[in-house]
Formats: C-alpha cells, structure tokens, sequence
C-alpha cells in the first residue's frame, strides 16, 4: 500500500514513487507482452519436443525422420508464433551475414578478450605477484558431456537422412507434383542468379517456402478448385493424346500389315513360277537318273577300300629270239688309215681372202 499523506480530514495517496514504476512493469501492453511471449516459448518447446518420426514411410517401406513432421508442422502454420519468430530469425540472419561484418567482429571480439585477459595477467604478476586471470581459473574445465555429443550426432544423422531421403523421393517421382514444383524452382533460379545475388536468392526462396504454405492455407477453397480444373484439363487432353496415339499406331499397324501381306503374296508367285520353269527344263533335258543310296555307298566303300592286285597267267611271248641275227664271236678289225697329209705352207686357205 502506498503511503498517504494527511492534510486536515483529506488524506492523498503517494502516487509520486510508486506511479512511474507500476507504469513500466504493469498495464495491459506488458501483460499483453509477457503472455505472448510466454505462449510463443511453450509453442517453441512443443515444436521441438513433440516432433516424433511419422507413422507414413516412403515408396520403399523405409521410415522417415522425425523433421519430416517437425518441418511440417513449423511451414504448415499450426503453431503460428513459433513459425513466425522462425522465419523472422532466418530473414534477420540473411540481412546480417549480407551487411554486418560478422567474421570480422568475431575476430574482433577473440583479440580484446584474449588481450583483455594477457594484460590483467600480466599487470598483476608486476604489482600484485598475482596474475589476476588465473585467479579465476576454474577448478575443473568445461567439456561437452557424452550425452550432448550424442544427441547432436543424432539430430545431424536425422537431417542428413532427411535431405537425402526428400531428395531421391523427388528425384523418382514419388510425388509428381513435388517433382514438377522441384523443377520450377530449380529452373527458376537458374535464371534468377545470373541477376541476382545469392542472399537475394536465400531471401525469395525463404519467403516463398514460409509464406506459400500461408497463402494456401488462407485460400484453400480457391486454389483447391483452380487445381481441381487444371487436373481435368490435363487428363482430358491426355485421353486425347491417347487416342490420337492410339488411331495413329492402329493405321501404321495396318499398312505394315498390308506390305508385308503384298510382299509375301509376291514372294509365293516368284517361287511358284521358279518352279515351274525348274520342271519344263527337267522334261526337256530327259529323264532324271535317281540315284541309288545302297549304290552309292557300295562304291564309296570299293574305293575307299585296299586296292586288288590281279595277276594274269602266262602267256608265251609273241617275240622270239630266232628273229634276231647272231653275234659275232669275233671282233671287228677296221681298216688301216692313209696318212696324206700335205705340209702348212701348200696348203690352201679355206676362207677367201
């Protein structure tokens, strides 16, 4: 109770001391205040501790993470203040790390603390014989327990399988519409980052995935029906498609249906009359000989077998030797040779001169 100050009868409340700090510490804007931001911490820690791994699993029967449902319920707006304080950190983070030298104020801070705590050592060594900063060393080192490593090894594990089960299930179709979405946003900033930075980039694809799912939810009636049209168009210009394809494939069926019947008609007409020229030239030519198989092989087996040496009887020969004259018993004597040889100089010369 405040204390009242008396003049006469009239007492006056002391509003003096008391009026500028109940006006900073109560009234319905803090209150209002503090109880938003009490919902939007429960909300946070029902986000992060209520996220348990879907009952659904993917098109091979393998589970999915435990982000798939804290992902969807953060970009689904369930819980509107903690998505809301989500995307405005990613957004204020974005701005930051584009116009705020944060790596030069990080170094910044390492060196006047490191600084800071050398030269307090140092002055106190000289003038108190006691380092000041080693004063305050504690008696046992911080480490990070196992059971924090653990579990950040796990939450890690669980968004590495995320990242790469969403990407192989738009990768192989699971979803047509995820996959076509994909592709949009893909080719999209292809383009967009020629023009644009790449913190411009960050900041349209965090908008787009946190205000799209809003847009949605807000519109729902409206955009279901425009997709609901889009789809009965598509799949009537599919069936069209179908049975253009359909007409086309059944004509080409029955033209290459008909050539072949053509070809092989004439094809029959080429043979037939093949053979009948083949048997006008048999008749003309004369009888076929046929040839006996038993034959055949019976003279194959006389020459390939050992051939037969015939000997035939003697025979009195048809020259005798009483045809022939005697021989001599007595050798030939020639005759005596005459010797008229001229002599070099009377003798004439063969070859006129």
């Amino acid at each position: 109770m405040a204390a009242a100050h008396s003049a006469g009868d009239v007492s006056y409340p002391n509003t003096n001391g008391s009026s500028l700090t109940d006006a900073v510490t109560k009234g319905p804007v803090i209150d209002n205040i503090k109880a938003e931001a009490s919902r939007t911490s429960d909300e946070l820690r029902d986000l992060r501790y209520s996220s348990v791994s879907p009952s659904t699993t993917t098109a091979t029967g393998q589970p999915l993470t435990y982000y798939h449902s804290l992902l969807y319920r953060l970009l689904s707006w369930e819980q509107p203040r903690a998505t809301a304080v989500s995307f405005a950190s990613v957004v204020t983070f974005i701005f930051a790390a584009r116009y705020l030298p944060l790596l030069r104020w990080f170094f910044k801070f390492v060196y006047l603390a490191l600084g800071f705590t050398a030269a307090a050592e140092l002055g106190g060594r000289l003038v108190l014989s006691q380092g000041l900063a080693s004063s305050f060393r504690p008696r046992k080192y911080y480490t990070v327990p196992k059971e924090t490593v653990e579990a950040v090894l796990e939450d890690l594990e669980q968004l590495t399988d995320f990242l790469l089960l969403e990407f192989q299930r738009i990768l192989f179709a699971e979803n047509v519409v995820h996959t076509v979405a994909a592709f949009f946003a893909a080719f999209t900033a292809y383009w967009l980052i020629k023009f644009l930075p790449f913190w411009g980039l960050s900041l349209i694809a965090v908008t787009i995935a946190y205000l799209g799912p809003l847009v949605y939810l807000s519109n729902r009636e409206v955009i279901d029906a425009h997709i609901e049209n889009a789809q009965g168009v598509i799949n009537s210009q599919a069936h069209q498609l179908k049975d253009i394809a359909e007409e086309r494939t059944s004509h080409a069926t029955g033209l290459v249906k008909q050539y072949v019947e053509d070809y092989s008609s004439k094809a029959q007409e080429y043979i037939g009359h093949r053979r009948s020229v083949s048997r006008e030239l048999s008749k003309t030519a004369g009888p076929v000989v046929k040839k006996d198989p038993a034959a055949e092989a019976i003279v194959q087996k006389d020459f390939t077998a050992e051939p037969l040496i015939k000997t035939e009887p003697a025979t009195e020969p048809v020259i005798k030797t009483s045809d022939f004259p005697e021989t001599p018993s007595e050798e030939p004597v020639a005759p005596p040779v005459e010797h008229n040889r001229q002599p070099l100089e009377t003798r004439e010369p063969l070859l006129a001169a």
